[in-house]
């Protein structure tokens, strides 16, 4: 139940996607005064060492991160911004530190903001509480960490007082339950909070859950919504490995679409292994 450690994919293309969505989210958040929450369902330990033996095991991250940190390439805005966060974690110039969601959530929040943080797996939350001590008071005042699980606790932190939520969900689908968690997860968020900004975080693997899983999510109920995949090889003969993953934004900000439509075609020429890679990138606006 508890094999799965976020720490051995730290940083990969997967990754990249996700966290990039997810900062151009907060910053979105963050320009009304009015107070949100962050809840994060899979938070995982919070903070990374690239180089340390469990990210080094498999080197995920040279195929993400790593073949951005180096280049010299002018990169589009949303890019940037995700960038800056990563650099700001690692001022010396070497790539070491890898935020997870948490933290960079922690570095967008601001002191009005509040973090409602889930994690199952004992080893991850005793180093995740460890990671949100060494960061101060403040840190400590505004979030909450709940070692249990975050589709079961979601129910009893929406709507938040301000009516303002960012919620993610990004389990590792390693249990095929996930895939229908996250179905009867949204559909029941939606009608607690129909209004909340919901990102889930789709693998590309070959199995015919996660193939069918982006559909499931347009048919939710949701009016408004963007979805971006990103594949960066072709499936792996032996069926292994995630060869893509995408973002399923509900309620997303205006400014999504028009920044992932600019960042995607970056993200391939960048990220992409062999003449697979590509895109993807649809939306429903009402």
């Amino acid at each position: 139940m508890f094999s799965y450690r976020h720490g051995f994919h730290a940083g990969n293309h997967a990754d990249l996607l996700k966290h990039l969505v997810l900062v151009h989210i907060l910053q979105y958040f963050n320009q009304k005064e009015v107070p949100y929450w962050f809840v994060d369902l899979h938070a995982g330990a919070g903070l990374y060492d690239l180089q340390g033996d469990w990210a080094q095991k498999n080197a995920e991250y040279e195929s993400g991160i790593g073949r951005l940190w180096d280049t010299k390439k002018s990169s589009p805005p949303m890019v940037a911004a995700y960038l800056d966060v990563i650099r700001n974690l690692n001022p010396d110039g070497e790539l070491r530190l890898y935020p997870g969601s948490p933290w960079i959530a922690l570095e967008a929040c601001r002191s009005q903001d509040k973090l409602r943080l889930f994690e199952m797996h004992p080893s991850e939350a005793d180093i995740l509480t460890m990671n949100l001590e060494q960061r101060g008071a403040q840190t400590l005042k505004q979030t909450t960490l709940y070692e249990s699980d975050g589709f079961a606790g979601l129910k009893g932190h929406i709507p938040p007082p301000s009516r303002r939520a960012i919620v993610l969900i990004d389990p590792s689908y390693e249990d095929k339950k996930d895939y229908r968690n996250v179905i009867d997860t949204m559909k029941d968020a939606l009608l607690r909070f129909p209004t909340g900004c919901y990102a889930i975080w789709c693998p590309q693997v070959q199995r015919r859950e996660a193939q069918e899983l982006p559909r499931q999510l347009e048919r939710v109920g949701a009016k408004n919504w963007v979805y971006a995949s990103l594949t960066v090889h072709k499936p792996s003969e032996d069926g292994l490995g995630l060869h893509g993953s995408g973002m399923f934004v509900i309620n997303p900000p205006w400014t999504l679409n028009a920044a992932l439509k600019e960042a995607l075609p970056w993200l391939v020429k960048a990220l992409g292994q062999d003449t697979r890679a590509g895109y993807k990138l649809d939306f429903l606006e009402h």
